[in-house]
């Protein structure tokens, strides 16, 4: 089993959450959704973020404008409806639970009473 894999699903799992909370910033156009995900290490084709932000719009968690550009065709805006607000702020609280678990799971002692140091 390779630990690439795993990490690649833990990534996947959280990908949604990560471009929520980048469009609840404000206005943002996809190719720079695309530049923050890469940077963090959270998604590096365009192929995964474009059905993501289409599925997220059709379930009416995300709008989106149109505007001009001064350096080509015009590009797509998105933002956070008042549903995906509400849908961010419960997928938060989940995150806030997910962590706490896992420091409760880490901080138990080993069999040998030592317990593994807790970054998170």
């Amino acid at each position: 089993m390779k630990v690439e894999n795993t990490q690649v699903q833990m990534r996947k799992g959280i990908l949604e959450f990560c471009i929520l909370e980048i469009i609840a910033r404000g206005e943002v156009y996809a190719s720079d959704m695309l530049e923050e995900l890469t940077q963090a290490r959270m998604i590096v084709v365009e192929g995964t973020l474009y059905p993501l932000l289409t599925r997220l719009k059709n379930a009416g968690l995300l709008d989106y404008t149109w505007k001009e550009s001064m350096s080509g065709p015009p590009r797509k805006y998105y933002t956070l409806t008042d549903g995906g607000q509400d849908f961010l702020q419960q997928l938060r609280l989940t995150w806030e639970e997910v962590q706490d678990s896992i420091r409760i799971i880490r901080q138990k002692p080993s069999a040998n009473g030592s317990t593994v140091p807790v970054v998170l």
